[in-house]
């Protein structure tokens, strides 16, 4: 599916992992999502939080918070790395070496897994673009896609923001309408 994304929408899944890695989450959530999107410089998406008063900084500060009442841990991977341990594999040897191989923290294991709210997001994309008539799926329909799921934490942070979801919505679509055929 990400084959069809544009660069700047590929750019804010990255960011969306990097995200969870950097909380010490082994997951990504919609939070993540959200913090991609925001950290996506020149994109429809990142414009438009930003013009909402959405700033990464208190955005990540939401998520943490949020987080940490509901009581998710930041095991950074740990059941994983504990598993493989348990095989006789060595996760840091691993880590060393890709270090030295590929540059300091090029390779992060393990890659966080997708939590359900976020599949549901990034699948509620697609339907948002071909909703307007779009072949490629930017930025702007992962937001979109974000809102019309109606779930999960990356609409806690935006409410906690407050951040008004129809607001946002309809500046998304302000920015992009239906192709022209």
């Amino acid at each position: 599916m990400f084959e069809f994304f544009t660069d700047r929408a590929r750019r804010a899944v990255v960011l969306s992992q990097d995200e969870a890695i950097a909380l010490g989450h082994d997951f990504i959530g919609t939070e993540h999502i959200l913090l991609g999107l925001v950290g996506t410089d020149r994109s429809t998406a990142g414009d438009v939080l930003r013009e909402q008063g959405v700033e990464l900084t208190r955005a990540r500060e939401e998520t943490v918070r949020i987080l940490e009442a509901a009581g998710v841990s930041t095991a950074g991977g740990q059941p994983a790395k504990d598993a493989l341990a348990s095989l006789g594999i060595d996760v840091e040897e691993i880590q060393r070496r890709a270090d030295d191989t590929f540059g300091p923290g090029a390779f992060q294991y393990p890659r966080p897994a997708y939590t359900p709210d976020a599949k549901k997001a990034l699948e509620q994309t697609l339907r948002e673009a071909r909703a307007l008539g779009h072949e490629k799926f930017g930025t702007e329909h992962m937001l979109l896609g974000l809102l019309a799921v109606g779930e999960g934490r990356g609409l806690e942070v935006l409410a906690a923001l407050e951040v008004d979801r129809a607001s946002l919505r309809e500046a998304v679509l302000a920015r992009v309408g239906p192709e022209a055929p």
